[in-house]
């Protein structure tokens, strides 16, 4: 990858992307970039597919083929127009997509993995973006740092968990100057690394409008939200536990809900929300939900 192919201005003012970016979580999703389940199975590197294998769950390749599809089916019943990142057999957990890139308004970051069967992840979504012509805003390269943890909340606003692990501070650090100098927020939240990522126990659904699972949440973050006008549709620890609040806004009120997240389905039809919900259990029990397995690459602005 040339240097030349990073767009960020070190200085600041680099500029919106007409197409490639987004400044929300919830404006509506026009392209998305979908991680392959080419190679997919479940590892023991974090505690969700630890707990799948204790209560004797079974990874199913064939039930997960089928649940993948009709992932993919609401996409396009949405007039979503997916990408699929090409597979590599040695990165089975390159499926959940949200974490080797982020987009931001001015473009995609490139991540840096902190598992080690995960490190390779940033060779094939690199090649992407450039097969792609997406510019790229910049690379990580302190520390660090995965997608799950970075949300643009909403415009002006950027908000980024990291536990030290997954995301670093460093790793936070840095793509936090590079937001700084754009002239937006960013809001930093630390949090326990048995969550994973900061999109396991949050996730915006619509315009001022959350689902939280308080009981994981410190006040800090709870105060922060609230003082921003963001109204919580609280859910609840054993949800959190099914990964039941990693969703996909689809813009438009409408959301992707794990058919097994019950509990957020009917709050978010109680909110007037439109629900699309399949099953995906197959991959909620390896580690990772419809939002990690999705990186928007076009967002309508909010």
């Amino acid at each position: 990858m040339s240097k030349s192919f990073y767009r960020r201005n070190p200085l600041g003012n680099t500029g919106r992307l007409e197409h490639w970016s987004m400044d929300s979580e919830y404006g509506e999703l026009q392209e998305v970039l979908i991680g392959p389940m080419d190679h997919y199975n479940w590892k023991d590197g974090n505690a969700m597919s630890r707990r799948s294998v204790r209560l004797g769950r079974q990874f199913d390749k064939a039930v997960a083929a089928k649940q993948y599809q009709e992932m993919l089916d609401v996409y396009h019943h949405c007039g979503v127009k997916t990408h699929i990142l090409t597979p590599d057999e040695h990165l089975p957990y390159q499926i959940y997509a949200r974490d080797s890139s982020v987009l931001t308004p001015w473009g995609p970051i490139i991540t840096q993995m902190y598992s080690p069967w995960r490190r390779g992840e940033w060779v094939s979504v690199s090649k992407f973006y450039e097969q792609a012509n997406i510019p790229i805003f910049d690379a990580v390269t302190a520390g660090s740092f995965e997608g799950g943890d970075f949300m643009v909340l909403e415009p002006g606003v950027i908000l980024c968990g990291y536990t030290g692990e997954r995301t670093s501070e460093a790793g936070l650090n840095q793509v936090k100057g590079w937001v700084e100098k754009e002239g937006w927020e960013f809001k930093s939240y630390q949090f326990d690394p048995y969550f994973l990522h900061l999109d396991v126990k949050f996730a915006m659904l619509t315009e001022k409008l959350a689902a939280v699972c308080t009981q994981a949440v410190e006040d800090e973050l709870l105060d922060w939200l609230k003082a921003r006008n963001i109204e919580i549709i609280d859910i609840s620890y054993r949800s959190v536990l099914e990964l039941g609040v990693n969703v996909v806004a689809l813009g438009k009120d409408r959301v992707l809900i794990p058919e097994a997240s019950k509990e957020l389905v009917e709050k978010a039809k109680a909110h007037g929300l439109e629900v699309f919900s399949p099953d995906i259990s197959m991959f909620t029990s390896g580690g990772g939900g419809v939002h990690c397995m999705c990186q928007p690459l076009s967002r309508a602005d909010a």
